[in-house]
């Protein structure tokens, strides 16, 4: 009779493990299919703005989303910044010295281009020695990442560099606008990483919905191969207009319609927005954890009060975020000027995600 019982008192309970299971299965189940139902509605809307009104478009989105991805983004990469550097002190030390570096030459480039009258071969020289140190300080970020783990041979990161190199120099100004194009879809690669710590059960859906997006670009190609120049279909000749399809690359790729260049750009910028504004926060937060972005506390350079700076990183978090409102300020007040001048800066989180990605692998 003991025996008995104890033998259904483990059914029931291997049952009960079983229901558990099977709950938690179909939980993960329906996040998945939320999830990806409101990714696929994210790029279909964004793909419908983009190509009815570009212009507009890319004005509204980079006015409200510019400013504060940036401060999710700077959130994101301090929580990815361990309490002690440990074996990865060099690494960061060349992580930082190069964002420093490259940023302040970036910048540098426009000023002496108009204080030494460059010419066109001028600027693009400039422009090719500048992709060139790119390029390298990747490799060497990444060979350093390599060298951290025995099980990593990472070497063959220089004849990649290297390969780049010489195809930048066949065409400078277009491998700094493939630079344009191809940075929005680095946050994809972000995503990918955080779902595999977070959220594994919504890599499968992720990556099927990942097709959407060629099939957007591809729609948009299609309907809008032939549209007339923006400018020329709108009748507006203003500098706002003229900055943003150069900024799309109309100057560089002039067989191509800046209608779709614009279309493209600003459909891919959307996409970068949605995914740290929206699905970086929501994947984040661990079940049974409250790892919500206002939570500083669990960022380990404010937790750690003997190898941490907390009350550094809350000023730090705080004065991005009164940036981010003095940014509308000055969208408000001047919005091509800022605008450029936001897209400069900017460069600084654009070359910063090249190590946090880094780190991740």
């Amino acid at each position: 009779m003991e025996r008995a019982a104890d033998i259904g008192r483990f059914e029931l309970r291997a049952g009960a493990s079983s229901s558990l299971r099977g709950a938690s299965s179909s939980g993960a189940g329906r996040g998945a299919s939320a999830f990806a139902l409101v990714w696929l509605a994210v790029v279909a809307a964004s793909a419908l703005f983009a190509g009815w009104m570009p212009l507009r478009f890319s004005i509204v989105t980079v006015f409200l989303f510019a400013g504060p991805h940036n401060w999710f983004e700077l959130r994101y990469f301090l929580a990815r910044l361990p309490a002690r550097l440990g074996r990865s002190r060099n690494f960061f030390y060349a992580a930082f010295a190069g964002v420093a570096f490259l940023l302040a030459t970036y910048a540098a480039l426009p000023l002496l281009a108009h204080a030494f009258l460059w010419g066109g071969d001028a600027w693009t020289m400039a422009t090719g020695v500048w992709n060139s140190l790119l390029v390298l300080w990747v490799a060497a970020l990444v060979w350093m990442r390599g060298r951290q783990s025995s099980r990593r041979d990472w070497s063959w990161s220089f004849a990649v560099a290297f390969a780049l190199v010489g195809v930048n120099w066949l065409a400078p100004q277009m491998f700094s606008l493939g630079l344009v194009y191809l940075h929005p879809l680095v946050a994809l690669w972000f995503l990918d990483r955080q779902l595999r710590r977070t959220r594994p059960h919504w890599r499968r859906a992720y990556h099927l919905c990942l097709a959407a997006l060629p099939f957007a670009v591809g729609l948009l190609w299609w309907q809008l191969s032939d549209a007339p120049a923006l400018v020329a279909a709108t009748g507006d000749g203003d500098a706002l207009a003229l900055r943003i399809t150069r900024h799309a690359g109309s100057e560089i790729l002039q067989g191509v319609s800046s209608h779709l260049l614009v279309t493209t750009h600003v459909f891919l910028e959307t996409i970068h927005y949605g995914v740290w504004l929206l699905a970086l926060p929501l994947v984040g937060v661990r079940s049974g954890r409250s790892d919500a972005p206002w939570r500083i506390e669990t960022l380990p350079l404010a937790r750690h009060t003997r190898r941490g700076w907390p009350r550094v990183i809350r000023v730090l978090l705080v004065v991005a975020a009164a940036c981010v409102v003095v940014l509308w300020l000055a969208f408000l007040a001047d919005y091509p000027t800022t605008r450029d001048l936001y897209f400069t800066l900017a460069m600084a989180h654009v070359l910063a995600e090249a190590p946090f990605l880094l780190r991740m692998l």
